[in-house]
């Protein structure tokens, strides 16, 4: 399966801020804080992004934060079109609502490029079923705990001691003690903490 390999601090560079692509470690000093400007030739004279422009830079911002490939993001927006309400919403809560995310979202990885990793790895169940796909859309209701061989490993060990200072996201509960996390709700566009104009990104696939 494609994914992008490069350094994820090119990422924040091209889109003109920090995505805190890398956890903990974007925290501080970091090469965005370094080098602001995007990766490439530098030209002499700064040229002004077009209204065009500017939607592609959104719309790339929203696709690096979920760690999520052109051909696939296409298919969320297309389905948020479909769905009811305002679709710039409806894309967010779906890509809230992947497997990667909620594992992310649960503290269980400090960024979503590891937490996709360990959903590829099988260390996660949903509703008692191993799932390694990290597009699986949790539902209202989902249950989403360790597989029980993860449970012996260093990291597992590292998780659990460190959880107690991680903030769950609201529309899911945590079991700290059992490390089992719970979808309570759907996802409010409003008060996931992301800062994406998603007007633009809808202006971009309608053109």
């Amino acid at each position: 399966m494609a994914r992008y390999t490069e350094a994820k601090c090119r990422l924040c560079r091209r889109s003109g801020e920090k995505l805190f692509l890398k956890g903990d470690k974007c925290v501080g000093k970091c090469t965005y804080d370094k080098r602001p400007k995007a990766p490439g030739p530098q030209l002499s004279r700064r040229r002004r992004l077009s209204d065009r422009g500017m939607q592609l830079r959104e719309k790339q911002k929203v696709r690096y934060s979920y760690g999520v490939l052109e051909r696939q993001f296409r298919r969320f927006f297309a389905e948020a079109e479909r769905q009811s309400g305002i679709t710039g919403d409806n894309l967010i809560v779906l890509l809230e609502k992947r497997l990667d995310n909620v594992v992310y979202r649960l503290g269980f990885a400090d960024s979503r490029s590891q937490s996709r990793q360990l959903v590829q790895h099988g260390h996660f169940m949903v509703n008692g079923k191993r799932t390694d796909v990290p597009s699986y859309l949790v539902k209202e209701g989902d249950v989403v705990g360790w597989h029980e061989s993860s449970k012996k490993g260093n990291y597992f060990k590292t998780v659990s001691e460190s959880i107690g200072s991680k903030v769950v996201a609201s529309w899911l509960s945590l079991e700290k003690t059992s490390m089992v996390g719970r979808v309570v709700s759907v996802p409010n566009p409003g008060a996931v903490g992301t800062k994406f104009d998603t007007a633009s990104v809808v202006e971009y696939y309608s053109r």
